[in-house]
Parts: C-alpha cells; sequence; structure tokens
C-alpha cells in the first residue's frame, strides 16, 4: 500500500494509488447502501408500530429516538475503538452489532412488546454508528483529497438507493391492509385481538432476519479482505489528537450543529412521511408506502445529480442553494393541501440528500490527526434524529395537525444555511 502525504491536506495523509484503494473503496461503499436500508425501514415501522401498539405520534417517534441515541452513546466508544485499533476493526465491530440487532427482530415479534423492537432497534443502531464513524470518514481519505466531497457524495448515493428499494420492496411485505379504529380493537374478543397482533408482529420477521444474515455474511468478507488502514501523519503523531485540539476548529463546531439539525430534518420529514401523506391527501397507507419509495429514489437521483454538479458548483454554493429551495418546500408542505403536499415532501428529499456528506466534510476538512475524534463528534451529533422526531409529534398531538409539525424541519433548515453561509469564513483547524 502506498500511503502518500499531501502537503496541502492539512498533515492528512491518503491513500491515493488507484489500485490500492480502489476495491476498498468499493466494498466501504456497499456499507452505506446497507445502513441507508435499515434506515429506510424505520418509516415504514413507525406506522406499522403505531397501528399494532395504538400508539401516538409521540411513542411512535421512539422508534426514531432509539436509534439516534445510539448515535450519541456509540460515537466516542466507536472513535477510540477505531484510533486504537484502525478503520476496519470498528467496521467488523459495526457489522456484527447490526446483525445481531437485526435477528433480535425475531424475539422481539414473539413477545409482543414494544420495547423489545425498541431495544433491537437501539443494537442496530450501535452497529450503524461504528459503521457510519469509520465509513465517512474512510471515504475521504481512499483516493485523492480534490474529489474527498464528490467520492463521500458518490457513495452516500448508495444510501439513497437504498431509500428507495426499502420503502418500494420490503414496505408492501411489512405493512397489512388491516386497517382498525381503537373501537374495532377494543371490540375484539382476546383470543381475535391477540391473533391480530400476532399478524402484525409477524410481518417484520422474515425481511430483518434475512437482513441480520447477510449482514453477518459481509462482516465475514470483510474479516478476509485486506482493508488498508490509513494512519495520520502529524509531528505529534496519532497520539496527539485530542478534543481541546478537534473542538478549537470552528468549521468542526458549525458541522457539528448543522448536522445536528439536518439529521432531525431528515428523520423528521421521513419518519412522518406516510401520516402526513394519509392526512394531507387522504391516500391509504399502502398508496403512501409506494410515494414512500418514490420519495427515497428522489433522494438517490438528487444524490448522484448533486455529485454531477459538485463538478461545476462549489458544494458549499450547492448547499446553500438547495437549503433555500427546501425552506420554500417545507413552507408550502406545511401551508398546502391534498398531493402537492406529498410531491413537496418527494421533492424535499432530492433537495436533502447532498446535505449529509457535505455538511460532514466539510466540518472535518483541516482536522489532520484530529479527523476520527472530529468524525466521532460529528456522528454524536445525528442525535439530532432522537431529539427533534418528538418535538414534532408533541406538535402535532397538541394541534392534531400533523402539517404543523413540519415547522421543525422548516428551522432545521434554516440553521443549516447559516452553516453554509458561514462555514467559508472560518480558519482550518
Amino acid at each position: 500500500m502506498a500511503v502518500i502525504p499531501q502537503s496541502n491536506t492539512n498533515n492528512k495523509t491518503v491513500v491515493s494509488e488507484t489500485k490500492n484503494w480502489l476495491f476498498p473503496f468499493i466494498l466501504v461503499t456497499s456499507l452505506f447502501f446497507f445502513w441507508g436500508f435499515v434506515h429506510n425501514l424505520d418509516p415504514i415501522l413507525i406506522p406499522h408500530l403505531r397501528k399494532a401498539f395504538n400508539l401516538t405520534d409521540l411513542q411512535s417517534s421512539l422508534v426514531d429516538s432509539s436509534v439516534f441515541i445510539a448515535y450519541f452513546v456509540m460515537a466516542l466508544p466507536a472513535g477510540y475503538i477505531m484510533r486504537k485499533y484502525g478503520y476496519k476493526s470498528g467496521i467488523m465491530v459495526g457489522l456484527i452489532l447490526f446483525g445481531i440487532g437485526s435477528i433480535l427482530f425475531v424475539p422481539a415479534a414473539n413477545s409482543l412488546q414494544y420495547s423489545y423492537f425498541l431495544g433491537a432497534l437501539f443494537i442496530i443502531a450501535c452497529g450503524l454508528t461504528f459503521l457510519e464513524t469509520a465509513a465517512n470518514p474512510y471515504v475521504t481519505i481512499l483516493g485523492p483529497a480534490e474529489s474527498a466531497t464528490k467520492r463521500l457524495n458518490f457513495s452516500q448515493s448508495f444510501n439513497g438507493l437504498a431509500a428507495f428499494i426499502a420503502p418500494a420492496y420490503i414496505g408492501p411485505m411489512i405493512l397489512s391492509d388491516k386497517n382498525y379504529t381503537q373501537t374495532q380493537i377494543e371490540a375484539m374478543t382476546p383470543a381475535i385481538k391477540h391473533a391480530y397482533l400476532v399478524s402484525e408482529a409477524d410481518s417484520v420477521k422474515m425481511p430483518y432476519l434475512i437482513l441480520g444474515l447477510i449482514i453477518l455474511a459481509v462482516a465475514v468478507i470483510f474479516y478476509f479482505t485486506n482493508m488498508p488502514d490509513v494512519k495520520d501523519e502529524d509531528v505529534e503523531g496519532a497520539d496527539g489528537a485530542s478534543f481541546g485540539g478537534a473542538l478549537k476548529s470552528m468549521r468542526l463546531r458549525w458541522g457539528i450543529l448543522a448536522q445536528f439539525f439536518y439529521v432531525g430534518a431528515q428523520v423528521c420529514v421521513g419518519s412522518f412521511f406516510i401520516k402526513m401523506a394519509t392526512t394531507s391527501s387522504g391516500i391509504d397507507e399502502d398508496s403512501a408506502a409506494k410515494y414512500l419509495g418514490f420519495f427515497g429514489l428522489a433522494f438517490m437521483l438528487g444524490r448522484f445529480f448533486g455529485t454531477f454538479l459538485m463538478q461545476y458548483i462549489n458544494p458549499r454554493k450547492l448547499l446553500i442553494i438547495y437549503t433555500f429551495i427546501n425552506i420554500a418546500l417545507t413552507i408550502i408542505a406545511i401551508t398546502g393541501t391534498g398531493m402537492m403536499v406529498v410531491y413537496c415532501l418527494i421533492a424535499i428529499a432530492f433537495f436533502m440528500s447532498i446535505m449529509f456528506p457535505t455538511i460532514f466534510s466539510m466540518g472535518i476538512d483541516g482536522l489532520g490527526h484530529n479527523t476520527k475524534i472530529g468524525s466521532s463528534l460529528i456522528v454524536m451529533s445525528i442525535v439530532g434524529g432522537a431529539f427533534l422526531p418528538p418535538i414534532l409529534g408533541i406538535i402535532s398531538d397538541q394541534t392534531a395537525n400533523i402539517q404543523y409539525g413540519y415547522i421543525v424541519p422548516l428551522v432545521c433548515f434554516l440553521v443549516i444555511l447559516l452553516f453554509a453561509f458561514n462555514v467559508h469564513k472560518t480558519d482550518k483547524a
């Protein structure tokens, strides 16, 4: 492996010979698809579990909370393991936790306990934390430094592909056409009610069991694959990395804030898509799930198209343009009626698509030997996906209008716009 110092990349080394980084890049890029796949099953799980367990919007938002709290809890341990043992070790731990958590959906379904589902999701998310903490910075340093942002957007595009496939093809396997009111459920005999709950719970077993087995198989492939690790080159050495040193970077501080609100916005828009679609336009859940597939498709196409545009438009400027558009679309979604709301949400997905990787790469730019710490801190900020959806749920429950809840992602996009305007004024670490 040839690790070539780049004098203009703030003492950060990159694997720059194509023959050395191309296959690892392809393998790591596959991880973006897998975690995108499971993340985009959450908007299916939320209405499914809401119906099966008779949950309020606030209670159903705990699906997101259980996932994104794991990011906050596990980001620092993930960063520590990678600093000590390397990126490959972090990826291996992540895949094992991901696979085990997915398989635990089977006993969770057998238990008929909502809390068990939340526990399985938490374990999955612990694994995803390791994967995202490793894969995002790994992609930026596998290859030429000048194309790091474009490379990360390309890898994240497969996250978008999963956003289309998961709801479009797996959603119908989970969602049933049984839509009983609470009055109808309460009128059921204990035996009929139990059979109904069992059938609703059983529908999640097979998709998650297959996913878990695939993920564990991928872990085996990674174990037997030679993955080049990238060492940080600095006069102090890798041991000189510190949280204090990383947080001296204004870029990183802005990146942490922006990523907190971006992930909150993405989760709010996606997780409540089905309820937003059914209440604003009157379509049924199955139709809404199909439109959720188009939501994922728009997200995927936005990633690929955004990566293409970055050859001609500076990523920061493109982020500003896309954020302005999403602010306008969110206002229409809040105030509009009918299918216009659904189409606006799909368009929001398209223009959200470049935000995570762009904020991430801009936030860790110039951190040098503090890159892994900075990556961990930005991944911790994903906890925005745990805190902001419940706020949307509370607004929806209190006003009896899900559209009012979308004021939350509107505020999030305003914060991202501030980040895009201010980050270029900051000095690199």
